[in-house]
């Protein structure tokens, strides 16, 4: 297969942790062009559920990550928090919501992706139970979309949108050898536990988030303290400072599908870039 579809027998991808406002935007838009020529990445996968203004999706948000250079756009929880989300999920296939909510749920949260000279690539994004909005098991639907997907291509990449870390390094141990990779969001902190697992499977339990970070989780600072001392609500608006893209790359043979390289990445924005 490796012959067939190009010459280098392995796909490099990027996934680029959860973006988070016009910050993360902006990020992805300086960020993206430089890191495919530097690191001659094939493919990229990015988490988007906090782009608009930090919560949720709109069609000109994901335009502009498209445009980019995105590939293929995941979400999580906060996908719902706005309302053109739902015919976006209806008319736009790059666009994934987790696989494991109910029936009749709209869009879809498994697909094969072609790109010229790259072989097939799966892409399938889940969300998590545990300390999480009700969902359905996210391992009944893993187990059902992989052999769906492993029809069509060995090379498969897992969002894994969870709040506990037990439940991500869970998924990955379930998929090991199933998947080339599984790479966990949500908590919006970069782990240091990058790894393959023995069947083969590239794991990290957090890609962390690409956006301000000097706030907390990419909120600004002075509200969420005051809603930590005064338990009242508080409007958590979207941090401004130390812009980074946070991310993984990841090595895949063609043929087989394994991960031979995991490495976490970690970008920070000049303070005046020259694209704006």
């Amino acid at each position: 297969m490796g012959s067939r579809w190009r010459t280098v027998p392995a796909v490099k991808l990027l996934f680029i942790g959860d973006i988070v406002g016009k910050p993360g935007r902006r990020a992805v838009r300086y960020f993206l062009p430089r890191l495919r020529k530097s690191l001659g990445i094939d493919f990229v996968v990015a988490n988007g559920e906090n782009m608009a203004g930090g919560s949720g999706i709109t069609a000109s948000t994901a335009v502009e990550v498209f445009e980019a250079g995105v590939d293929v756009m995941t979400s999580g929880d906060h996908l719902w928090d706005q309302r053109e989300v739902e015919s976006m999920l209806l008319s736009e296939s790059r666009l994934l919501r987790p696989e494991n909510y109910p029936e009749g749920t709209p869009g879809q949260g498994y697909r094969v992706f072609s790109s010229e000279g790259l072989p097939p690539l799966g892409v399938l994004n889940l969300q998590g139970q545990t300390f999480m909005r009700p969902v359905e098991n996210p391992f009944f639907a893993a187990e059902y979309a992989v052999e769906e997907l492993r029809k069509e291509t060995p090379v498969i990449f897992v969002d894994m949108h969870a709040e506990a870390t037990s439940e991500k390094i869970g998924m990955g141990r379930f998929l090991d050898g199933k998947v080339s990779a599984v790479v966990g969001t949500h908590t919006h902190v970069q782990t240091a536990d990058e790894q393959i697992f023995p069947g083969g499977t590239a794991f990290l339990c957090d890609a962390g988030f690409t956006g301000p970070h000097e706030s907390i989780l990419g909120r600004e600072i002075e509200p969420i303290l005051r809603r930590f001392l005064t338990c009242r609500p508080q409007r958590f608006g979207v941090a401004s400072g130390r812009v980074m893209l946070h991310g993984a790359v990841i090595d895949i043979d063609n043929e087989t599908g394994r991960a031979l390289s995991v490495e976490r990445v970690s970008e920070l924005m000049p303070e005046d870039p020259s694209n704006g």
